[in-house]
């Protein structure tokens, strides 16, 4: 038991309240995926899902929401995902519309441009690694040659 003065129990107090609704899109995306399924395992959503969020959760910032669905959406997994899928998911996973092989093809084309920037910033990486170390070799080297010919002089 405290029996000071000082303001501890107020600091535990905040930190022991609920968190207030979510607060950034992550957060947001975290409480979506523990609330329907569709998110949690990561299934194609149904196109409009934005209103039936809104009409589940009408409280909800939109710039929050949209924000949220587009880390969702543009995520690795949700686009592997969506290059085999056939059929979309509201949010009670039940199954809905059919994926269009439009869509199909997007999320294939986003994954394999994402794929290759991913190898060309490794290679650039790898490259520079590389220079560097060459450059420090030589400055290894001239340093010793420096350090030959003062000696001698």
């Amino acid at each position: 038991m405290n029996t000071s003065l000082t303001p501890e129990p107020a600091a535990t107090e905040a930190a022991i309240q609920p968190a207030a609704p979510a607060q950034t899109a992550r957060a947001l995306l975290k409480q979506l995926q523990q609330q329907f399924p569709p998110f949690r395992d990561c299934l194609p959503l149904s196109i409009g899902i934005d209103k039936q969020i809104l009409a589940q959760m009408p409280g909800i910032d939109k710039k929050l929401m949209r924000a949220a669905l587009g880390i969702h959406t543009g995520s690795q997994r949700y686009l592997r995902v969506m290059e085999k899928a056939t059929v979309r998911y509201d949010l009670d996973g039940k199954a809905g519309a059919e994926v269009t092989d439009v869509h199909r093809k997007h999320a294939k084309e986003v994954l394999k441009e994402r794929l290759k920037k991913e190898a060309e910033r490794k290679k650039a990486e790898r490259e520079a690694a590389a220079e560097a170390e060459a450059a420090q070799q030589r400055q290894e080297k001239l340093n010793l040659l420096a350090a030959k010919f003062s000696k001698k002089g």
